[in-house]
């Protein structure tokens, strides 16, 4: 996972936070409705959320069975011919 990857996560979940903010200061509802609306919000940007970290998990799984999938054979290559 790359530091950039990290960057957009964070960038959209600061970005999601903001717009909560502004949607509840500027809102022309009710409290239970926009307790509603807040509710059903907070379900979608967590969903989203679980879903990009899915995402990255998957990614870094990926990258780490790679590196250790190298390191076996670098390690198999360098051992003498008798102890392969």
């Amino acid at each position: 996972m790359s530091a950039s990857s990290g960057k957009v996560l964070f960038g959209f979940v600061f970005g999601a936070a903001v717009g909560v903010a502004a949607g509840l200061l500027f809102a022309p509802t009710s409290g239970k409705e926009t307790r509603q609306k807040l509710n059903e919000m907070g379900k979608e940007y967590s969903d989203d959320l679980g879903k990009q970290f899915n995402e990255k998990f998957d990614e870094l799984k990926g990258y780490i069975k790679e590196k250790t999938d190298d390191a076996k054979e670098r390690v198999k290559k360098a051992m003498p011919e008798e102890n392969k």
